[in-house]
């Protein structure tokens, strides 16, 4: 029987793949959206009154956003280093697509690829033309020059959608990616947690961000109870990672909400997460549950966490920008 022997969650936005001089160079997008936080929506004036007392202007210096990519990268030196030696065989990756592969047409709220090739190709001048400001630098971060072509793994793949169809999840099955990029999610892994040199992976996406079919959180991490049986049925030897990346609350930080995931996590019990209730959990803040799944399947592991660090990225005095988590788990 296969071995699961690591869990990881990671952070992967574009301010850990672009300088932190390029950090404010989505104050724009901020200022013109309306954001969740807290189970509502807020314009960015609202947050600002909102949050006055918080003391966010000493947290958007040069000196505060060197200091807190400093910290960032360090982290996921170690989770690399973690990575390597570790030497999984295959690796499993929870991330969510944000309209890269589905579009409005189709969204699926479980995913699974099965095929044996993952592309992850350059995108063409004209996507680039028309990405949101400070997103077109950050896409080396997650997409090698000239693109890259790496192993699927579809006999774990085709383990995980047989149990997960037994245990009455409806996943769909992917043999080809619908476009031939892959989303960042697993991008930002392949590039900086395997150090460009990925192992053959089984990509699972979970509809995170889009209405009107997001799996709940209790559902997330039954879901990754159900990863988990299906890598310990598996006849095989071999050695796996589960790995989460997204994360933790953005656009707009939280760390209050942070705080109790995290406590979560190390007593490996949901339910706080759980009565948060599902409007906290919306736009960047909704990847949170791609790290749902790993901890159900730590938690029934039996596995405590290594915290590494917890990042409050701030770039602005409404508190917008994104909290980093980093954190594993080893057998």
């Amino acid at each position: 029987m296969a071995e699961v022997v690591l869990g990881i969650g990671t952070s992967h936005g574009p301010m850990l793949v672009t300088e932190t001089e390029l950090w404010g160079a989505r104050l724009p997008a901020d200022r013109a959206a309306l954001h969740a936080w807290r189970g509502g929506r807020w314009s960015f004036d609202d947050l600002v009154a909102a949050r006055s007392g918080e003391g966010l202007e000493k947290q958007i210096t040069e000196a505060a956003w060197a200091e807190r990519q400093r910290r960032c990268q360090l982290a996921i030196e170690q989770l690399a280093d973690v990575f390597a030696q570790a030497k999984p065989d295959v690796a499993v990756i929870i991330g969510n697509d944000q309209m890269e592969i589905f579009d409005e047409r189709l969204i699926p709220a479980f995913s699974v690829f099965y095929g044996d090739a993952i592309t992850n190709f350059e995108f063409s001048p004209e996507r680039m033309a028309k990405l949101p400001p400070g997103i077109a630098e950050s896409i080396p971060g997650y997409i090698p020059p000239g693109g890259e072509t790496s192993a699927g793994h579809p006999e774990l793949a085709l383990k995980i959608i047989e149990r997960a169809m037994e245990d009455e999840f409806d996943v769909a099955a992917m043999k080809r990616l619908p476009k031939p990029e892959t989303p960042h999610a697993f991008g930002f892994v392949f590039r900086r947690i395997m150090r460009d040199r990925p192992v053959p992976t089984v990509p699972v996406l979970i509809n995170t961000f889009y209405p009107p079919n997001q799996p709940g959180v209790r559902r997330c991490y039954a879901f990754g109870k159900s990863i988990l049986r299906a890598i310990q049925e598996w006849p095989s030897d071999a050695r796996v990672a589960i790995i989460a990346s997204g994360g933790l609350t953005h656009f707009v930080i939280d760390e209050e909400l942070d705080a109790i995931f995290l406590d979560a996590l190390r007593s490996r019990d949901m339910t706080r997460v759980t009565e948060l209730g599902e409007a906290v959990f919306q736009d960047g803040t909704s990847e949170i549950k791609n790290w749902v799944p790993v901890a159900g399947a730590m938690a029934e592991l039996g596995l405590t966490p290594h915290i590494v660090d917890y990042v409050p990225c701030y770039r602005s005095e409404a508190g917008t920008g994104n909290a980093m988590g980093f954190v594993y788990w080893q057998a």
